[in-house]
């Protein structure tokens, strides 16, 4: 799975990278260097697209239904479950259970005070949620746990930048946030793996063609023309291989 230990890897050198230079690395090369991976979000999506759509279509004549119904009753569904309000809500709780300068010093709470206990569990927990949550995690493993890692690679380069300012200011726990990920991605990757059989053809070809559109939503986001719940679609996948098992 050399997806997911490249992504483990980037968290950990984009940590070092932020404890040792962060604070001289203006905000504006980290920005366009998002703005980049945004553009190669899109070419990546396009490509899933191109090449889902091609392998479907001597398949089925509906292979345009196929996106159509995964998305709309995938995001239907993903919305009445609130997938992406509940994963932030995980987060602000998450947030409060950090303890307060005043519970870990015993004093109230001072700006000039160093308080290096919070400042790891803080970064670990913010990087652990950031790092995790999203569907590039989801579907990067789903795809690298059947060969193909590309979308992993993109979101370690991803990870990487971010893991730069947040070490910066949250400290060595940030690279810590490392573990989660492996056991999340390498876990999703492993049952991928162990599924192999019941992906056939028609059912990769299904998550490529849905995936890809996900994916374009997600560089829609990293380079800011429109911040879609792209959380709440993640069920369109589970429809997509649905779909792509009946009608292969």
């Amino acid at each position: 799975m050399p997806g997911v230990l490249a992504n483990v890897g980037s968290i950990i050198v984009g940590t070092i990278i932020g404890l040792l230079f962060g604070k001289v690395i203006p905000e504006r090369f980290r920005q366009i260097a998002f703005w980049a991976m945004g553009l190669c979000t899109f070419g990546i999506g396009v490509v899933m697209i191109v090449n889902g759509y091609t392998d479907l279509k001597p398949v089925t004549s509906l292979v345009l239904l196929i996106p159509v119904i995964s998305l709309v009753f995938g995001a239907i569904i993903g919305e009445a479950l609130r997938i992406e309000q509940r994963l932030a809500n995980l987060a602000a709780w998450l947030e409060t259970r950090l303890p307060s300068q005043a519970d870990v010093n015993g004093v109230e709470d001072d700006k000039n005070t160093p308080d290096r206990s919070r400042s790891f569990v803080e970064g670990f927990m913010s990087a652990s949620v950031l790092f995790c949550v999203g569907a590039m995690a989801i579907l990067g493993s789903i795809q690298a746990g059947l060969g193909d890692s590309s979308i992993l690679y993109l979101k370690a380069l991803m990870d990487g930048i971010a893991a730069i300012p947040l070490a910066c200011a949250l400290g060595i726990g940030v690279g810590f946030s490392a573990l989660p990920i492996l056991i999340l991605e390498g876990g999703v990757a492993l049952l991928s793996m162990s599924l192999g059989n019941f992906f056939t053809p028609a059912v990769l070809a299904a998550i490529d063609l849905v995936g890809g559109m996900m994916m374009l939503a997600i560089g829609f986001d990293l380079t800011g023309i429109k911040k879609l719940r792209i959380a709440n679609m993640l069920p369109a996948i589970l429809i997509a291989i649905a779909l792509g098992w009946w009608f292969g």
